[in-house]
């Protein structure tokens, strides 16, 4: 053996050392975290989906970790014994990123089997609920994102497009609500030359009136009827409510805002609405309403006081303040963080639960950094009990606890269209028992 074959046999037994180490070292960890979170999530029962997610097919998977590299919500997928893992189900909401990642095509979005989730709606391969000629799309039907919602949007009125025109004075589409998934809906009723009307029972928007200002919005191009590709990636709030303005002047598409639907019957081959402001006829509807619905109460004393709201719109609107935040979702812990940016507020995040679950990542460690810099405290196993004009109180799990107050934010979900939509007669998946 020569002298230059052994000098490089002993780099080489340095340097693969050196670079091989450090990589099964990382990727035993990333594995270990991955199953902790797994079994975590299986205790709690946050492992398996409730709507759209990835399903992974074990044997063509490669466990390359693109997915879990790609996953905007941060630890819904792991790399477990060398495959991808669904770890956090119910936290998926359907960016589909990983299945276009996957170099193997191992990856198909599906819904959650059903009865999964009994908040669902009951619907067809075609968004159709069923009552005949009632479609759902976006968000309540389990769906959420911008980018899923108008292609729902677009693509259910394309499909009410192959059927035949009303020629008595009907409508041939009634969208209701004029978020992302009805405003697809509406572009695409313009654009196929239907006779629709679309319904709004605040102001154009939808869901993105309801972030707190400057949010920021993930969602991915996606190709908008009459309009073309919309290209953002990331967006404000007050980005995406101006591009949606241009849209509507530029389009020409009507809105009828601030007109709420209050009931939908059927008579014979079409469908009634009956709104704040009239009634119309329609052989088809679409509805495309959120999941916020009506804020939930905490229903405790002093909660029609008027320092407490459930929306939070502007964040620099408040200075010098003692705030209560109530709630364990994105949207409370968001508004935590955009308050305590201000620098001049105390926050206070009470949550009824001993961790946060469903929360994404990126708000978890931003919330963690905001809790070691204590510009935010979070009280878990809190509730709150009494609401006063100067203090509030809690209970937790140290005993009854008073704090000083200015403002109280409750984010406790909402209280969603259900009996709305029980009472037209549409089905809703029934509860599974595990």
């Amino acid at each position: 053996m020569t002298d230059d074959t052994l000098i490089t046999l002993a780099v080489a037994a340095i340097l693969i050392p050196s670079v091989v180490l450090p990589y099964l070292l990382h990727h035993r960890k990333k594995e270990r975290e991955a199953r902790e979170r797994f079994e975590r999530a299986s205790i709690s029962g946050l492992q398996a989906a409730v709507t759209v997610h990835p399903q992974i097919n074990a044997i063509t998977c490669i466990g390359c970790g693109g997915c879990v590299r790609v996953c905007p919500e941060g630890d819904v997928l792991g790399v477990i014994d060398g495959k991808a893992v669904l770890v956090h189900g119910s936290k998926c909401v359907g960016h589909a990123l990983c299945a276009e990642a996957c170099p193997v095509g191992a990856i198909t979005m599906m819904m959650a089997a059903p009865g999964r989730n009994a908040d669902l709606p009951v619907l067809d391969e075609h968004l159709e609920t069923s009552v005949k000629n009632v479609f759902i799309v976006g968000e309540l039907g389990g769906l959420g994102l911008i980018r899923n919602a108008i292609l729902q949007g677009s693509r259910t009125v394309e499909l009410i497009a192959t059927r035949p025109r009303t020629k008595d004075g009907a409508y041939d589409v009634a969208i209701v609500g004029a978020g992302p998934a009805g405003l697809a809906a509406a572009l695409a009723a313009q654009a196929q030359g239907l006779r629709y009307l679309l319904l709004e029972q605040g102001d154009v928007g939808g869901t993105i009136l309801q972030y707190p200002r400057r949010k920021i919005v993930m969602t991915s191009p996606v190709v908008l009827p009459l309009w073309g590709k919309i290209k953002l990636t990331e967006a404000s709030k007050e980005t995406l409510l101006a591009l949606w303005q241009q849209i509507l002047t530029k389009t020409g598409v009507r809105v009828n805002a601030n007109e709420k639907v209050t009931a939908l019957r059927t008579e014979g081959d079409r469908q009634v609405l009956t709104t704040s402001l009239g009634e119309y006829r329609s052989a088809h509807v679409v509805l495309a309403l959120g999941r916020r619905g009506t804020p939930r109460k905490l229903r405790v004393p002093g909660e029609d006081l008027p320092k407490v709201t459930y929306r939070l719109m502007d964040t620099e609107s408040y200075q010098r303040c003692k705030v209560l935040i109530v709630g364990g979702g994105d949207s409370a812990v968001e508004a935590a963080l955009g308050l305590a940016l201000q620098g001049t507020n105390q926050i206070t995040l009470s949550y009824r639960g001993e961790e946060f679950q469903r929360i994404k990542e990126r708000n978890r460690q931003r919330l963690q950094d905001a809790v070691k810099r204590k510009s935010v405290t979070v009280l878990f196993r809190s509730q709150v009990t009494r609401i006063e004009p100067e203090t509030v109180h809690l209970e937790t799990a140290e005993g009854a606890r008073v704090l000083q107050n200015d403002y109280v934010f409750i984010f406790a979900g909402g209280e969603m269209p259900f009996e709305f939509l029980r009472n037209i007669g549409i089905r809703f998946q029934e509860t599974v028992i595990a």
